[in-house]
């Protein structure tokens, strides 16, 4: 009788419950698959889809690199999931890529998961579709044309000279990551969003604060409950908006529509006021809010990266400084040279550089659409509805044009690359009718922080080869301590 007891408390408390959990993840699997089109004849991608509503977001969040590397050694360069609440293909490779990116309003459409939907807004541009997405761009574009970031040239060499000073004035070394998100984050409120430096300074310490925490959350499961990473992302959100209120109420009121230089934000209310489409105070911040994240979070990523690569690769540094000192901007006549967009043009190894360090360290990873209809892709089928998301890193990382692709190698992009070769394979920005609209102030910015850091240091990386990280964008878990000295210009 005593054993019978045992044994039945035993089955009881753990196996039963055990075969209770089997039970509901096989039968959460044949929901899963029951949701392919059976009108399709061809199979759902391989894959697993986790366990019942949690999918595989908790391992995608906390493994994060380690978990997409095990899913395409396992399952190759398609394959299904389920994240953020809904059935996923994950896909790579530059045909994959190819067709999903021309694809845009036939096969698939953009879709974030809904907590980043909730947390940046649905009106944003990342989110709106057809007409009023096209419109909104070309407006935003027009802050990104060559005349404007001509202007913008000298806010940026300003910004990231007084930050490498600081830098250098440290004496036991600095934090990469943090201090490349303030420098970022202060020119892209000069630059998208037209607030004066002073403004900038007094709440850059919170803003930084807040936006790190709204990012930290943007992909998070869609549940709002206090604690929950939606809350938290919700909460730094709401902080954000009413940090900026006050400064973009003041713009608003002086509106100067005559001025020749036109911020993002600034070209946002003049063509709402033109057109008879203002846009509403919570869409100018959602806006504002979405260009700031946009505008230094990434470049920080990027910038933090350029750091490490070259202060791993002295021999890149010294190669960037001989054509520097070719092109005038190092030696006895350098003081007289200035920088611009012709002459950052003309400085192609420096160019390569920085695209070495987007194809190896992208700082978006990837990007999100559903599926319009049912299609299929090399053999598979994509269910309508189902979330879609085409990798940047791993297609990079997959990439056939690029040889010996874990060596950090500018000079593989000095012989240019047919764009048909190249066009998929190599996605740093995206691609398509939805690629990054700030790209080339992106390369301008990267340029001239890359240009500044070799004309005055050299530079040690403290703990030496960082773990990366990704959340949302790519960044060193140890923020990149390195220790900066004082370059003396040997070409003079």
């Amino acid at each position: 009788m005593v054993l019978y007891t045992l044994f039945a408390t035993f089955f009881c408390t753990l196996v039963l419950p055990l075969l209770l959990f089997l039970a509901a993840v096989k039968l959460w699997e044949i929901y899963i698959v029951s949701g392919r089109d059976p009108t399709c004849l061809s199979p759902l991608p391989p894959g697993t889809m986790g366990i019942p509503f949690l999918g595989e977001t908790l391992q995608m969040v906390l493994q994060r690199r380690k978990f997409l590397r095990m899913k395409r050694q396992k399952y190759g360069f398609i394959y299904k999931t389920h994240l953020f609440g809904s059935p996923t293909i994950r896909i790579m490779g530059a045909e994959n890529v190819r067709q999903i990116l021309l694809g845009e309003h036939k096969l698939v459409s953009v879709q974030w998961p809904a907590s980043v939907r909730t947390i940046l807004g649905s009106g944003t541009l990342s989110s709106l579709h057809d007409s009023e997405h096209r419109n909104r761009k070309k407006v935003i574009m027009r802050a990104f044309s060559r005349e404007a970031l001509e202007y913008y040239v000298p806010v940026i060499e300003e910004e990231v000279r007084c930050a490498v000073s600081e830098w250098l004035a440290s004496g036991s070394g600095v934090l990469v990551y943090p201090e490349a998100k303030r420098l970022m984050f202060r020119i892209a409120m000069r630059i998208l969003l037209g607030f004066e430096p002073e403004k900038t300074k007094r709440d850059e310490h919170e803003l930084v604060d807040a936006f790190e925490e709204m990012s930290r959350n943007l992909f998070s499961l869609p549940i709002d409950v206090p604690f929950s990473g939606l809350y938290r992302g919700l909460k730094a959100r709401n902080f954000i908006h009413a940090k900026i209120d006050e400064n973009l109420k003041e713009k608003i009121s002086n509106n100067n529509f005559d001025s020749q230089h036109k911020d993002a934000l600034q070209l946002l209310i003049e063509h709402g006021e033109k057109n008879g489409e203002r846009l509403s105070m919570q869409e100018l911040k959602a806006s504002a809010t979405e260009l700031l994240f946009g505008g230094h979070e990434t470049t920080a990523s990027a910038a933090t990266s350029l750091v490490m690569f070259l202060g791993l690769h002295p021999e890149v540094v010294e190669n960037v400084r001989k054509e520097l000192y070719a092109k005038g901007f190092l030696g006895s006549s350098s003081s007289d040279k200035r920088l611009s967009i012709e002459n950052l043009e003309h400085l192609k190894y420096t160019a390569c550089v920085v695209k070495e360090t987007l194809r190896i360290s992208p700082s978006v990873p990837g990007a999100f659409r559903v599926a319009l209809k049912t299609f299929e892709l090399n053999g598979y089928q994509i269910p309508k509805g189902w979330n879609v998301i085409y990798s940047i890193c791993d297609t990079h990382d997959v990439a056939p044009i690029f040889p010996n692709k874990d060596e950090f190698n500018p000079d593989r992009f000095m012989t240019d690359l047919p764009e048909d070769a190249s066009r998929f394979n190599y996605i740093p920005f995206g691609g398509g009718s939805r690629s990054c609209v700030g790209k080339e102030y992106a390369k301008i910015l990267l340029k001239i922080f890359l240009i500044e850091l070799a004309k005055s240091c050299n530079w040690t990386l403290l703990n030496g080869p960082p773990t990366m990280k990704t959340g949302p964008t790519v960044y060193p878990v140890d923020n990149l301590p390195t220790k900066f000295s004082h370059f003396i210009d040997s070409y003079k």
